[in-house]
């Protein structure tokens, strides 16, 4: 369990799509979007696991082709993604002559639902991190300690726990460089500009990468 947990920090920590897309989230709509993207994208990962545990998951993995639509599904939304936010990134900024930090609070008034939807669905959509679930959980089972599914399901609840500390750490990072930004409503603008184009290239990338064997 301890060398799953420390395997399991290495890969979250390192800049990947579900990352970048939370760094992306705070540096737009501040800590409350980032923290609950962080949250979707571990229940993401936590579908990843209950595949694996089912056995689905190591088919998905296995399959060039089910990669191939999974890697382009979701690096499509999160370009989608970042256009929207490039788009609509002077929404709510009228209400600046209120105050810088009126504006940044409207900013942030995006619906729960909405967030967890879209936080959830670049989760589930990530491949790399399937990949990852479905070749490494196995080989932490141990058929003498109790069933392999309900080992696998903890393993993910680890994996997806670590997640939750590791990405929160850094979407409070990203968001209190945000709050700097938020007090003047031009370079809040370019802030929001730039955490979509940040997501839109994610996705981009994510559609170009190649599966390693």
């Amino acid at each position: 369990m301890v060398a799953f947990g420390a395997l399991a920090f290495v890969v979250i920590v390192i800049p990947g799509p579900s990352v970048l897309f939370i760094v992306g989230r705070a540096l737009q709509h501040g800590r409350r979007d980032a923290l609950m993207s962080v949250l979707g994208n571990a229940g993401g990962e936590l579908v990843h696991a209950v595949l694996v545990a089912a056995g689905i998951g190591a088919v998905i993995a296995a399959s060039a082709f089910a990669f191939v639509v999974l890697k382009f599904a979701g690096g499509a939304y999160l370009v989608f993604l970042g256009v929207q936010a490039v788009r609509h990134r002077r929404k709510g900024l009228g209400v600046a002559d209120a105050g810088a930090a009126d504006a940044g609070a409207a900013l942030a008034r995006r619906p729960a639902r909405r967030v967890l939807t879209e936080s959830f669905t670049v989760g589930v959509t990530n491949p790399k991190t399937l990949v990852f679930v479905a070749a490494v959980l196995p080989q932490f089972v141990d058929p003498a300690v109790g069933p392999p599914w309900a080992q696998i399901l903890l393993l993910g609840v680890l994996f997806a726990a670590i997640a939750l500390v590791s990405d929160g750490a850094l979407a409070l990072v990203a968001a209190g460089a945000r709050d700097w930004f938020a007090r003047s409503p031009r370079r809040l603008e370019r802030m929001r500009a730039a955490g979509g184009v940040m997501i839109g290239s994610v996705g981009v990338v994510l559609m170009a990468s190649r599966r390693v064997a």
